[in-house]
This record gives structure tokens, sequence and C-alpha cells, in this order.
């Protein structure tokens, strides 16, 4: 049910999961996101960054908090690139918040290029200002990442590897554990021996 440029989109995660996590362990994956109750066909590359916190969450094991909308791009590198409609996105989601009760904890992560177009109602703005409502702009999926979990994403030292215990290193791991798996299952089995070698002296009957 996606369109070209949503193929595009996840094209661009492919390469972000390659480059940053399969510079030395091949990249063995193979996932599938679905669109709950959506009829219509998915376009566009907007929810390109939100498919890859999701990837991000499943492999670590590390949840997400549900009370946080997303919307940006991606490329390959990781960083978080502008979309349309933004204005109309964050006050989308406010009102759905509004209508269940604003609980001090609901906000919407947005790229932080997309800041300079923000023309938001004044009861939104009111609603930030006393920490009803939260908007976070950022410029990457791991400071996304972050505010999605709570755990620091991690970055990759001077031997190669992630910090114990972020999500990058979870990811990291588990990947290599899918790779390992993969290789060890690709391994040609030994022929069976067509015949059964008997002691000297005796033959079966």
């Amino acid at each position: 049910m996606g369109g070209n440029i949503h193929s595009k989109g996840v094209m661009i995660l492919s390469g972000y999961f390659g480059e940053k996590f399969a510079q030395e362990t091949p990249l063995s994956l193979n996932a599938s996101i679905c669109f709950e109750q959506s009829y219509d066909g998915v376009e566009g590359d907007s929810a390109s960054s939100t498919e890859a916190y999701c990837l991000l969450s499943s492999l670590s094991g590390v949840p997400i908090k549900q009370s946080i909308a997303v919307t940006g791009s991606m490329n390959q590198h990781g960083m978080v690139q502008p979309i349309g409609g933004i204005n109309e996105k964050i006050e989308g989601f406010y009102h759905v918040c509004k209508m269940s009760g604003l609980t001090g904890k609901q906000g919407i992560i947005m790229p932080e290029s997309n800041v300079r177009h923000l023309m938001l109602k004044d009861e939104i703005v009111e609603a930030v200002e006393k920490g009803k409502f939260h908007i976070w702009a950022v410029l990457t999926i791991d400071e996304g990442i972050e505010i999605l979990t709570g755990k620091k994403a991690g970055v990759k030292g001077k031997d190669g590897k992630y910090p114990k215990g972020t999500v990058n290193c979870l990811v990291a791991e588990k990947l290599k554990e899918y790779a390992d798996r993969y290789t060890k299952a690709e391994k040609p089995k030994k022929p069976l021996s067509k015949e059964k070698k008997h002691p000297k002296g005796k033959k079966s009957k």
C-alpha cells in the first residue's frame, strides 16, 4: 500500500542501519512495519524517522513513550529533515490530546529545520508555556530516540563500539546476534557417509 516516495523512505532506512550498524557485521535483518487501521495508500517520507524509532525500539527492547507523536523525514546519516504541514500536524495531535485530557507528558517531536515555519494558535503556545504540552525540535535520530525512551542513544567510541547499556549498543548487539545465527544456519552440513563402517572382523547381519 506504499507509494514510490514512501518506498524511497524505506530504502533510506536500509542505508541508515547499514552505515550505523553494519560496518563490521553483515546486516541480517528483515523487518515489516504496519500502520494499524489504515485502509488507504501510504505516500510520502514524513514518517521515515518514526519508522526508524520503531525499529530501534524493537531491536533494543527499549519501549518508546506512547504519549509522544513524531513527524519528520530523515537521510541515510540519521539527520532529521523538514516536512510539510508542520502546523497542521502539531495542532491535530494537540487537539487529540486535549480531547483525552492533557497530562503534561504529551507532545510532538519535529525537525529542528521546521521551527522557522511554526505559526501555531495562541492556545497551543500557551499550553507549551505552561508545560501542559511539549514540542521538541531535533536534529538527529539519536536526539529523538533519547526523548522517546529516556535512555542515552550512545556515541560510537574509537574502538568502534557503543557504550554499554545505550540504545545503539543494544541494537548493535541484537543485529550481531542475528548475523551470527544466519552465518551458523548457512554453514554447509557434513554429508552423511553412504556406508556404515564396522569394527575389524565384524560384519553386520
